[in-house]
């Protein structure tokens, strides 16, 4: 090696330890060969990270809704709350590109609860501009792991309930199916504190991992949302169709509603209506819009008569 090539120790030890990080990605018992690659890659992440985290600080994101419609009456029951990311540099960014980024880096709970605190105000505006004797609509808010595993995760939405005067029912939680199978007994615990707050309770993304129905029938929930996964397929695969039925089912006998995510098309909406299933959220209904938009909806659907 010449004299050229030599490297600081320092700069050693850093790519040393993104060689690490790229073994531990990989699996365990692996072994990973440092490439300049990666060090433009954790370049990159750095950056991303670094402004993510002025947006955070700053205020920038922002919260965009996505109506839940009953498929009884097509009255909207629902707004599922979503953070979104306009960067000065990079416009608009996927939610795909920096929730993971946020997830893994703890940005997330100052994040989430950015979001909570916005859809709590909001949810507070609907509930006070309804028509007199229409069901109050009801704000959903995604809790990540991180969030949900928090020792104050109970204590931060009692906060926020308070300070924006929300009424608990009109506020509900969404856990993945994932999050709460994770640690079964204490996610018991944690659901029934958050429940006695007076929220709403559902699990996303529900028939993609592993529930045990055991501890399902334990969980105080109010809701179950079925996959976009499976509803995606109702029409052409038979085992889809065959899961969400199931889904549905188990909801019903346990006193829960159902959702179905990803709703595109009116042939799915009428197969799903006609199977029964309770609500229904997707492209078909409406896109996630600004909250200006998602009030002039909400006003248009809300009491169809």
């Amino acid at each position: 090696m010449s004299g050229s090539d030599r490297k600081e120790p320092g700069q050693l030890l850093r790519e040393a330890d993104l060689a690490m990080y790229r073994a531990k990605a990989q699996g365990k018992a692996r072994y990973a060969v440092f490439e300049e690659e990666m060090d433009e890659k954790a370049t990159r992440r750095l950056d991303a990270e670094n402004r993510l985290r002025r947006a955070i600080r700053r205020g920038d994101l922002t919260v965009h809704y996505q109506p839940k419609v009953s498929l009884r009456n097509g009255e909207v029951v629902g707004m599922e709350a979503l953070a979104r990311w306009a960067d000065p540099e990079r416009g608009l960014v996927p939610p795909c590109d920096f929730i993971p980024l946020a997830e893994e880096t703890g940005l997330i709970v100052p994040m989430g609860e950015q979001v909570m605190r916005e859809a709590c105000h909001r949810a507070a505006t609907w509930c006070d501009e309804g028509p007199p004797g229409c069901e109050p609509v009801v704000v959903w808010v995604n809790l990540s792991p991180r969030q949900f595993h928090r020792a104050d995760v109970v204590g931060q939405v009692c906060s926020v309930l308070e300070e924006t005067g929300l009424d608990p029912w009109c506020l509900g939680l969404e856990i993945t199916e994932g999050v709460v199978m994770d640690d079964a007994e204490s996610t018991i615990e944690t659901l029934k504190r958050l429940k006695a707050l007076g929220v709403r309770l559902a699990i996303d993304d529900f028939g993609k991992g592993y529930s045990s129905l055991g501890y399902v029938k334990r969980f105080p929930l109010d809701c179950l949302k079925v996959d976009r996964s499976f509803v995606a397929g109702i029409r052409e695969h038979p085992e889809d169709l065959a899961i969400v039925h199931a889904v549905i089912a188990l909801g019903r006998a346990l006193g829960m509603a159902v959702v179905a995510e990803g709703v595109e098309t009116a042939d799915q909406l009428d197969l799903l209506r006609d199977i029964g299933c309770d609500q229904g959220q997707g492209y078909h209904f409406a896109r996630p819009m600004p909250a200006g938009e998602a009030s002039a909806f909400l006003a248009a659907h809300r009491d169809p008569g």
